[in-house]
């Protein structure tokens, strides 16, 4: 431990140590529990006597802020609140000793400036020096807000609107969640990824494990070349970004193609992770209403006269919130808009294996004649959401720039973790897994479908996904889904508000249900406790109870 001593000042170096010492516990840098340096070792390090640091551990001791047990060593004491909430120590605490005669601290003037302060009544700290220390006044705190760039209060904003929606309620101990967008953790092939990633490791571990080219790993490369042609997709190894899960990709495009500024058309409702980045870039999003048929081209044709957007940002399969998929003549409508006003268009893609009709949907990048869809792609969904593996396609000048753009975030993705996942796939692992879940989530899907149908009161509406993990409910008129929200959790069950995936604040009406990682035998019931919460709700508007903080996820 680095305890800064200045040798040629009056005050003791038993003192500096002890003051040193107990700024560290009361700022809370050395919490409870943490053991310190035993007195040898300290005193070796700091070139002190043994008993110099014995003596500053009895004052801490005496102090009440750190506990000595023979045999053991000197541990942080744990800390009650005090009666204030700015408190620094424990009610009650003793003050240090009185000091050993004819040692040099017999004087109050020795006695910390903390102590001082608490001696006379002062606040323990103040961000204006007493006017005669001079050059040796300690300066205020910074004011690290003040400091905060304009991307950053975006996405401050943003999680703020979040927390407004509620998304920081509390889903209550035994409750129905429809609010977690993911997969289902228990459907992993953990085992089989687990036995690919130990052949891995030690067949290729050595060059795995150093710095690796920004481009990615060139097998999962060649690989995905060839797993994007089932879904209509050409596209070269070198046309092909690995990147840390679709996320990162999102950051890029816009560090790439979007200044501040600059308008960004974007469908709605649509992806909030998505909203966040761009208007962490400093975009104006301008929004383009989705209907039955997928992002409405008329919208986006007059967006595209009289603002001139810099890019379109939409997810024509599988679409979040509403488990929707644009047709292939809204698909080619889009494409040719965009063509014409020179826009390129960021497609954020759900796998294919994932789509609950006879055949999957044709992603916008298959029937991509002029290179402007930029192709985001992700095991995410599919795989292991923790793998943080993606991938973007586009033309070759631009994922130049997108390379370089991500050597300047990260270097590269985990070279370990594509080589797993190249192993995964190539083994034809990722085939059967998806299959499976395939069937599965599908399963859960109809059950929630028949659900709704059976239990929903007149008046009630919902999107039937024709992939993903999702689907939109709307409301009757008059009711809002952020507001209910407290008593639905009260009667067992949780959702996501869908003003969440609503640029404008619209989408008061909505609220998103996903499937995915609810158990089958509770869909069911999680739609009746829904169903009634409703009802309860047209009957006596208004009457909803509190619910704490904590975590109904927006993903």
């Amino acid at each position: 431990m680095h305890i800064p001593l200045e040798r040629d000042k009056t005050v003791p170096l038993a003192r500096q140590i002890q003051e040193h010492l107990e700024r560290l516990i009361t700022e809370g840098r050395l919490v409870p529990g943490v053991k310190l340096p035993a007195t040898r070792e300290l005193a070796q390090a700091l070139g002190v006597n043994r008993a110099t640091v014995a003596l500053a551990y009895e004052d801490l001791c005496a102090a009440g802020l750190v506990r000595a047990h023979v045999g053991q060593g000197t541990f942080v004491a744990d800390r009650e609140p005090g009666p204030e909430a700015t408190a620094d120590r424990p009610s009650g605490r003793a003050e240090p000793h009185p000091p050993r005669t004819g040692h040099p601290r017999t004087e109050r003037a020795t006695r910390s400036p903390l102590q001082q302060n608490r001696a006379s009544g002062a606040p323990a700290f103040s961000n204006r020096p007493p006017a005669d220390q001079g050059e040796h006044a300690t300066p205020a705190p910074i004011d690290w807000p003040a400091l905060f760039s304009r991307s950053s209060r975006a996405v401050a904003a943003d999680e703020e609107r979040a927390r407004a929606l509620g998304a920081g309620l509390r889903v209550p101990e035994g409750a129905v969640s429809f609010a977690g967008g993911m997969p289902d953790s228990g459907l992993f092939p953990t085992d089989a990824f687990r036995r690919v990633l130990n052949d891995v490791i030690r067949e290729e571990g050595e060059s795995l494990l150093q710095y690796y080219p920004a481009g990615g790993y060139p097998p999962l490369r060649r690989y995905l070349a060839a797993y994007l042609l089932r879904f209509g997709i050409e596209a070269r190894p070198e046309e092909i970004l690995i990147v840390n899960g679709s996320q990162q990709g999102f950051d890029l495009i816009a560090r790439t193609l979007v200044d501040p500024g600059d308008a960004v058309a974007i469908e709605q409702p649509t992806y909030p992770r998505a909203m966040q980045v761009f208007r962490a870039a400093g975009a104006t999003l301008l929004t383009v209403d989705w209907d039955e048929a997928g992002p409405r081209v008329d919208a986006f044709e007059r967006l595209l006269e009289r603002h001139g957007p810099k890019l379109l940002y939409c997810q024509p399969s599988a679409h979040n919130p509403t488990g929707l998929t644009l047709r292939p003549e809204t698909g080619r409508r889009l494409l040719a808009a965009a063509a014409r006003h020179q826009v390129p268009v960021v497609e954020d893609g759900f796998d294919g294996s994932l789509d609950y009709g006879a055949r999957p949907a044709r992603p916008l990048k298959a029937l991509d004649a002029h290179g402007l869809v930029v192709y985001i792609g992700t095991f995410s969904k599919v795989l292991f959401p923790g793998l943080r593996l993606g991938w973007l396609v586009a033309a070759p000048a631009l994922i130049e720039r997108l390379q370089g753009a991500k050597q300047l975030a990260d270097l590269h993705t985990s070279a370990l973790i594509q080589a797993a996942a190249h192993r995964f796939c190539e083994r034809r692992l990722l085939d059967r897994h998806a299959a499976r879940i395939r069937a599965e989530y599908g399963r859960r899907r109809t059950l929630l479908l028949d659900a709704l149908r059976r239990r929903m009161p007149e008046g009630v509406t919902w999107t039937e996904p024709a992939g993903g993990f999702s689907l939109l409910v709307t409301l009757p008129a008059g009711l809002d889904a952020a507001a209910l929200l407290p008593r639905a959790l009260a009667r067992g069950v949780a959702y996501t508000p869908g003003a969440a995936f609503f640029v404008d604040g619209a989408g008061e009406r909505t609220l998103r249900l996903s499937f995915s990682s609810v158990a089958p035998g509770r869909i069911g019931e999680g739609v009746r406790r829904l169903a009634e919460t409703i009802r309860a709700e047209r009957r006596e508007p208004g009457r909803r109870p509190a619910a704490a903080r904590a975590a109904v996820p927006v993903v």
